[in-house]
């Protein structure tokens, strides 16, 4: 089946096109993007979908997914998350390797392309760990990784601590052109601690993190990773200092990317009021100016990309005492209406702004080509009604996690179509099976 989308706003940063036009899709691949185009449908074979007052923009990318299996599918699992993903308009999806067994080799991977092959709708890229078993000990065999297709490594939910460990899978990464992806926080400074360190904490009685718990591997990171000439992408960025240090290491000309998650351009840990196991992530909420830095950072292009770090648990395990509760929420059903609500309309990004820091930057993250509607792409694309309100509902959600903290809340914007290879896998008009 052809596909013509007709009259939306195409919003391509790659091919700088931000105007109203249409869009040919020809046996999967975009074959034409420009005004007034007609096709003879009087065969049938193309499919029109009128995207009047819609932005159509190349399908969004998230670097960092939690899919949960193997190992623990009681909190998701491939098809359910590329069910919730499909919702949010991604197209692909990076999912991370902290599951069980923890994806440290090729037959893991060749394990999660063979389920995602047959129950996935959306493009699925997962992650190698650094070290075997993530233990932080011995380097997992990344060579044979890489050839089974991963798109980068990470010791995802913890850092390396031994730097000279890290500094040769900086150096192994490099040989085989991936990225690292750093979660950074030294847990000789995070010790026990569930929320920021502040008066938030103080006066809920909660242990405190201090925000250098993440600078600091921050710093050292960037340091390694110039030493090592390897690309360092840092994730999910929480601090002013962690911004300040990415802000000037890319005055540098250090290879270094980040990216932000909407609960971080979107709380602060004063919107933590109580003891809702929702609030509760890793890095977590923090100051109301770290909220301020990262929205400059968005701004000003320190930060290269918006990613969900999608982490869904089972009610029950975040049905306790704060303390007990892991970290960690849903992401991908809110992600763009956050983005449209929190940034675009407060003027922060552009909408062009906001969809490259979604689709076009990531692509170039992990080297696909994907993010653009360029002539001969795959069509993967997303089709969005930015004036929408909608009210998050999380009992509505495909995810089998419930577990955010913006249930209930009004946003402006929402995902009407999501399209890979020309086929619509996501229609909000029709229910989702």
């Amino acid at each position: 089946m052809n596909l013509l989308i007709k009259n939306g706003r195409v919003i391509d940063p790659e091919n700088c096109i931000d105007e109203v036009a249409d869009v040919l899709v020809t046996d999967g691949k975009i074959t034409k993007v420009g005004k007034g185009i007609e096709v003879n449908n009087a065969d049938d074979k193309t499919k029109i979908i009128d995207a009047a007052g819609m932005w159509v923009t190349p399908g969004l990318i998230d670097l960092h997914v939690h899919l949960r299996e193997p190992g623990f599918e009681h909190k998701e699992t491939i098809r359910t998350g590329a069910l919730s993903a499909a919702a949010g308009g991604f197209t692909t999806i990076c999912c991370m390797p902290n599951t069980d067994p923890v994806v440290d080799n090729e037959i893991i991977v060749e394990y999660i392309k063979m389920k995602a092959e047959k129950e996935s709708a959306v493009n699925i890229l997962p992650i190698g760990s650094i070290t075997k078993g993530q233990a932080g000990l011995e380097l997992s065999n990344i060579g044979k990784m890489a050839e089974s297709g991963i798109c980068a490594i990470s010791e995802d939910g913890k850092s390396v601590t031994n730097p000279a460990l890290f500094k040769t899978a900086l150096k192994y990464a490099g040989m085989f052109g991936l990225p690292v992806f750093d979660h950074c926080e030294e847990p000789a400074l995070s010790g026990k601690g569930l929320i920021n360190a502040g008066d938030r904490a103080s006066l809920l009685g909660l242990a405190g993190i201090s925000t250098d718990s993440e600078e600091v591997i921050v710093a050292r990171d960037i340091i390694l990773a110039s030493s090592a000439g390897a690309k360092l992408h840092i994730c999910h960025v929480s601090t002013a200092g962690s911004v300040q240090l990415i802000r000037e290491a890319k005055a540098r000309g250090e290879k270094v990317t980040c990216e932000v998650t909407p609960h971080h351009f979107t709380l602060c840990d004063e919107d933590i009021t109580d003891y809702d196991t929702n609030y509760k992530m890793s890095p977590p909420l923090r100051g109301k100016l770290d909220l301020e830095a990262i929205k400059q950072g968005l701004k000003d292009g320190t930060i290269d990309a918006i990613a969900t770090d999608h982490a869904p648990h089972h009610f029950d395990e975040k049905n306790c005492e704060f303390e007990n509760a892991p970290n960690g929420v849903v992401g991908l059903e809110t992600a763009v209406a956050l983005g449209l609500t929190e940034l675009a309309a407060k003027d922060i990004l552009t909408p062009s702004q906001l969809i490259e820091k979604m689709s076009t930057t990531p692509a170039k993250i992990i080297g696909i080509n994907k993010g653009a509607l360029t002539e001969g792409f795959d069509a993967d694309i997303t089709i969005i009604d930015p004036a929408k309100t909608i009210r998050v509902e999380a009992s509505k959600f495909l995810s089998k996690g419930r577990n955010t903290p913006f249930d209930g809340m009004k946003l402006t914007g929402d995902v009407v179509y999501t399209i890979i290879l020309g086929k619509i896998v996501y229609n909000s008009k029709e229910s989702v099976k």
